[in-house]
């Protein structure tokens, strides 16, 4: 059973630091004090196998703790590890003067704490086990009935033999630096011929650079009489190959207690050293890149944050998403997905310093700490630099898919004191990047929580919105310009908000594509517009058609179809009747399912309208490929009609373009008269606009469609 001491006068690091020293191996007691005083009072009665020690201690320090701790009994050869947040020389010197064995850094990584103290631990049993058995060799010498010489001569052989099956290098030297013994285990190593061995310096074993520390450290154990503590070293074989030992250095005395020479064991914990470094490496590491993981992210942000305590210079994290990668993964697989990861990891890391940290944070989001900038011009250059690495990197394998990145910035200290508030704040300010449509830093901003607890407090005004039948719809009439009658009436989503009246879509539909809501509320606009349609014609009203606008986010659920024909047969109206308007941005996407859907949509017997065209990725090739009835010129090109040549020429261009194709071409913001003329006068089919009418409830409508006189006959 091991006994490990813990001294530190912060309670939370005593609590982390007994339940790490518990997990080192089974049956290990673990004793803790705050005040290192009371510590010394109790180990003049112990004997514990490790001891680990705070450095700085309000009552006293590391160095005068491990002094006193070396005067007691049976403490010389106790290693004791100091915990420290110094990196001043003189601070580890003063420590080592006292007799510490080994260091940790302040914050202390907890592998390489287990890792540590189990070297030590296993080092001290093998130098307690050596001492027990030359032990029991004096005590059997002692009761010998043969003669002292003939005793001393076969204790020496058989604890020479002992020691040979040791798999430790053993060898003891004397104060010339000539070797005096030297076991099996170390001639193995060595590849030297054992005859040769005693009376040669350890220069001849393994060389004069390790021949000439040794015998330094065995001058200061001649000097002072006292054991080194442990330590690390690396050693070369016979076939040239490294291994890390922990050696120890202690004296060797005669019987007038004189050194007579000093006892060197090295324990061989190569593969051990290479094991824990494969699984910390793991365990801080991305498995796909090979990148530092977010684990190790924080480690690296608490170092930054200690060292700026110090005075050092601020460092900004860079949050970073990709762009569209989604469709990486939807079109080419997730293995090309994985690729084109590794790849940009690549880019990025030889896009950035040595000092800086690039990490995988997982998915397509990736961190980057820049050290030590010294403006926030610095950082921007920076950002711009990213930016340009993942665009260079976007056209993947010949794919033609282009994607580009959202950056989040936060800065230290203005941004957040500790790593947790700085990855919170980057996440904010990326988001508020991609809403910039991506390809876009952006940094952080007091105001940006608030927006994010506007927004959440939104997201639940639209959730009990969906639940208490708070949405109305409002409709705009469409008139035929050859008959001046209305023909159909485009459905426009309102919410009637609790205290605040009615609201556009502006106010939340940006928001509910976002969360997601918009789905929800997208099927609930095209049942009710559906069902109101349908008690128009029940009513005996003229027949007119409905249009509701789709999302983009709703039509890429891909059963658009389905949702559709279910909402039809629930409410009985002739698929004659509904006219669905989609973006220019829907049917970008995947040029062939999109047509599908379209043409399944067609099959149904409902119309299909391209809303806002000429706007966006207007192109004949799709116009000419989607099944689709009409075009819906939009407002922007209506508005400057009269008096900008150029909006004149973009409308003659889309009539002609229309009606080429066998489409009618509907135009929207009409709102003066003369506008109107202008448009009959281009050849254009349909108009519709504020001239007609705003958005209006469905009984004004319905009031509307009872006039006797067309609306536009006379125009």
């Amino acid at each position: 059973m091991s006994l490990i001491v813990i001294v530190d006068d912060r309670v939370t690091n005593r609590n982390i630091f007994a339940k790490l020293a518990a997990s080192i191996e089974e049956d290990v007691t673990v004793q803790t004090f705050g005040d290192p005083d009371e510590a010394l009072v109790w180990l003049e009665a112990q004997s514990p196998d490790l001891v680990i020690t705070d450095y700085k201690m309000p009552q006293m320090d590391g160095a005068e703790f491990i002094r006193r701790f070396r005067e007691l009994p049976s403490s010389v050869d106790v290693p004791v590890v100091v915990i420290t947040v110094y990196e001043e020389r003189s601070f580890r010197l003063r420590a080592l003067e006292a007799g510490a064995t080994d260091f940790l850094h302040s914050p202390v990584d907890h592998h390489e704490f287990i890792t540590r103290a189990r070297n030590l631990l296993k080092l001290h049993k093998q130098q307690v086990l050596l001492a027990s058995r030359a032990s029991t060799l004096e005590r059997e010498l002692e009761n010998s009935e043969r003669s002292r010489e003939r005793a001393l001569r076969d204790s020496r052989e058989r604890l020479a033999q002992v020691i040979d099956t040791l798999p430790v290098m053993i060898s003891a030297a004397g104060y010339d630096g000539r070797l005096l013994f030297v076991n099996a285990y170390q001639i193995a190593f060595a590849g030297v011929d054992p005859s040769n061995v005693i009376g040669e310096n350890v220069a001849g074993i393994f060389g004069d650079d390790h021949g000439a520390r040794s015998h330094s450290l065995d001058r200061m154990v001649f000097e002072t009489g006292k054991p080194l503590p442990s330590y690390e070293e690396e050693i070369v074989d016979r076939h040239g190959e490294a291994h890390v030992f922990v050696t120890t250095k202690s004296p060797l005395k005669d019987a007038s207690e004189v050194v007579a020479g000093v006892l060197t064991s090295s324990l061989d914990i190569t593969a051990r050293k290479r094991t824990e470094g494969h699984l910390r490496h793991l365990a801080h590491h991305d498995p796909l890149t090979d990148l530092p993981n977010r684990t190790l992210l924080r480690e690296r942000m608490r170092r930054l944050i200690a060292r700026a305590r110090r005075g050092d210079q601020p460092f900004a994290l860079h949050l970073l998403d990709l762009d569209g990668f989604k469709a990486v993964n939807d079109l080419l697989g997730h293995s090309t997905g994985d690729r084109f990861i590794k790849t940009v990891g690549e880019r990025l890391r030889n896009a950035i310093r040595p000092d800086d940290t690039l990490a995988r944070l997982g998915g397509d989001e990736f961190a980057i700490l820049q050290s030590q900038v010294n403006s926030t011009e610095d950082i921007e250059e920076f950002a711009r630099r990213i930016l340009e690495t993942v665009s260079e990197t976007s056209d993947f394998e010949d794919s033609g898919l282009r994607t580009t990145a959202s950056i989040g910035i936060a800065i230290h200290p203005d941004d957040g004191l500790d790593g947790e508030d700085l990855l919170k704040n980057a996440d904010l300010a990326m988001y508020r990047a991609k809403a910039e449509q991506g390809n876009h830093f952006c940094f952080y901003a007091a105001d940006m929580q608030a927006r994010a607890r506007n927004e959440a407090l939104l997201d639940g005004e639209l959730r009990r919105a969906s639940e208490n039948n708070e949405f109305v719809l409002y409709y705009q009439p469409q008139v035929d310009l050859a008959s001046g009658e209305i023909v159909g009436a485009e459905a426009l989503l309102r919410w009637n908000r609790p205290g605040v009246g009615i609201v556009g879509p502006g106010v939340f539909l940006p928001r509910a594509e976002e969360n997601g809501l918009i789905v929800p509320i997208n099927e609930w606009v095209l049942r009710e517009a559906c069902r109101e349609a349908k008690s128009w014609q029940r009513m005996g009203l003229r027949p007119v058609r409905v249009g509701v606008n789709l999302s983009p986010v709703q039509f890429r659920k891909r059963r658009m179809p389905l949702l559709i024909a279910q909402i039809l047969g629930e409410t009985g109206l002739d698929p004659n009747r509904l006219d669905l308007e989609l973006t220019e941005s829907i049917v970008v996407g995947d040029f062939d399912a999109v047509a599908q859907d379209l043409q399944q949509l067609l099959d149904l017997g409902v119309h299909i309208s391209i809303d806002d065209f000429g706007t966006g990725y207007s192109s004949l090739s799709y116009v000419k490929k989607f099944p689709v009835d009409r075009l819906k010129i939009d407002q922007s090109f209506v508005r400057n009609l009269t008096t900008d040549g150029n909006d004149a020429a973009i409308i003659r261009a889309i009539v002609t373009l229309g009606h080429s194709l066998n489409l009618s071409v509907v135009a929207e913001g009409v709102e003066t008269a003369e506008q109107l003329a202008r448009l009959r006068a281009e050849g254009c089919d349909e108009v519709q606009g504020y001239y007609f009418g705003r958005p209006m409830p469905a009984a004004d409508f319905i009031a509307m469609l009872r006039q006797d006189p067309p609306l536009a006959a006379t125009a």
